[in-house]
């Protein structure tokens, strides 16, 4: 009964943070993904054992939250910790080589796509909506969707991200995306580097201050991969251009970002805007 209680009582915590939560949850301290408004933006972690307590976490606002559970302590036999700890160990290997299987095949399907893409079309819908240059991105397919290449830190390429004519975005499904960014301009040679989080932005931040930019993809990803750039580029100067999200979403990850790696972070100046905004609206770095 104990364990019911604790349960709901975290999936009551889940709906109240980050207004969703999987029908079932399981408590068995593993990590687990699950779908927000059908794409998978979704994880968490719950165990039982000693005093309940887990976190949970979402992708795309950027949200990652610790919850313990008020119901105390559930005691536990020693056999049941043996049992527990060693369900543990094999879920945990067994997770780690399906990621890793799945990681791996989403990278080779990646690369096929990119070699049978072609160079982006600098009049493409979106491109002229967003007023950028392509910057190597590519595209593909009867909707001619942009393809974005993602890379980890040893520059392999991992992911890509389809941006449709109408802005529409997906990643590749069981792809590696934590961590991993994409790059505008020559960052071989670079002293000073922006991160933020969409291609646009990006694009737009590069045009008009001549730096490489990487870019995150998303709001969650800003602390990860401003820790991976920092330690490939360790003198170099990074700043972290966040989004001024109405929610505050963009500007907490921006902070957290900057704060992570000992950088500086910057904000467009109107509420509501990213960094295309407001370089369209004729605002200067």
């Amino acid at each position: 009964m104990t364990q019911f209680v604790v349960i709901n009582q975290f999936k009551s915590a889940m709906l109240e943070t980050i207004g969703a939560a999987p029908e079932n949850i399981v408590a068995d301290g593993l990590l687990h993904r699950f779908k927000i408004d059908g794409k998978l933006n979704g994880a968490y972690c719950l165990h039982l054992d000693g005093k309940p307590a887990g976190y949970f976490e979402d992708f795309k606002q950027g949200i990652k939250t610790n919850w313990k559970s008020s119901v105390g302590f559930i005691p536990l036999s020693d056999f049941q910790k043996q049992q527990h700890a060693k369900k543990r160990l094999e879920d945990e290997a067994k997770r780690q080589a399906e990621g890793a299987a799945k990681h791996q095949a989403a990278a080779l399907k990646a690369a096929s796509i990119w070699q049978a893409s072609t160079p982006a079309d600098a009049n493409h819908p979106y491109l002229i909506a967003k007023r950028i240059k392509p910057h190597g991105a590519r595209q593909l397919g009867s909707d001619q969707a942009l393809i974005i290449p993602i890379y980890n830190a040893k520059q392999e390429l991992v992911n890509v991200q389809y941006i449709a004519r109408d802005g529409a975005k997906r990643f590749l499904y069981g792809a590696k995306k934590r961590a991993c960014f994409s790059v505008i301009g020559d960052h071989n040679h670079g002293d000073k580097f922006l991160i933020c989080e969409g291609f646009a932005t990006g694009a737009s931040l590069h045009e008009n201050s001549g730096y490489a930019v990487v870019v995150a993809l998303d709001a969650g990803n800003l602390e990860p991969v401003a820790k991976e750039i920092k330690a490939l580029y360790s003198t170099a100067e990074i700043i972290i251009a966040g989004d001024n999200d109405l929610s505050g979403v963009g500007q907490k990850a921006a902070e957290a970002a900057a704060l992570a790696i000992g950088a500086k972070y910057i904000l467009p100046p109107v509420s509501g805007q990213d960094f295309n905004d407001a370089l369209n609206s004729e605002v200067t770095l």
